[in-house]
């Protein structure tokens, strides 16, 4: 009869422990993957605010070169491919997006010298540089917390813990090389 006892008692202790291993390792995940939300975030505010540039941009070279349509259709698609992304990947296509628009601006900038000159372009392109590098740094924030919440997920035993409450891996947000770089 003791020897039940001490083996219940055994158990109750083993399944403690073990309860309270996966609710510590849970609450860790949930606070990884919500700094991993939150850096995301700031990439959207940051994507939205280079939009809006672009935009802008888009608008000024309107005033220069009245035959480029294709340039705002571009713009218009870049538009709905911010405002629709839902995950890292999905941003990042968008920004991708986003640099292609800006490629094809700047080419038009290039074929008009008196819009280059404007005090206008050159305030939009500090603006557009500044926000480049505030996406940079908000994707390396991203990418880091990124890697931090995969491997704490990935990790033997933890692994375990994250299967049983369906933890998925995070994208990791590349894009690529920055347009407004000269």
């Amino acid at each position: 009869m003791m020897t039940i006892f001490i083996m219940l008692i055994s158990l109750s202790v083993f399944l403690l422990i073990l309860l309270l291993y996966a609710w510590s390792k849970y609450n860790r995940y949930v606070i990884l993957r919500n700094q991993v939300r939150t850096d995301y975030s700031d990439i959207e505010v940051q994507l939205q605010r280079r939009l809006s540039l672009i935009e802008k941009l888009a608008a000024l070279v309107g005033e220069y070169a009245k035959h480029e349509k294709s340039t705002f259709t571009d713009v218009a698609k870049a538009r709905s491919a911010v405002t629709s992304s839902k995950t890292a990947a999905d941003a990042a296509k968008a920004d991708n997006l986003l640099t292609d628009t800006l490629r094809s601006l700047f080419a038009v900038v290039e074929a008009h010298p008196q819009l280059k000159a404007s005090e206008n372009y050159k305030l939009l392109r500090e603006d557009l540089n500044l926000t480049e590098n505030a996406i940079a740094g908000y994707r390396e924030e991203y990418n880091l917390s990124a890697q931090k919440y995969n491997n704490a997920i990935q990790v033997f035993p933890g692994l375990l813990v994250a299967q049983v409450f369906a933890f998925h891996d995070a994208d990791l947000f590349e894009l690529k090389p920055n347009p407004t770089k000269t």
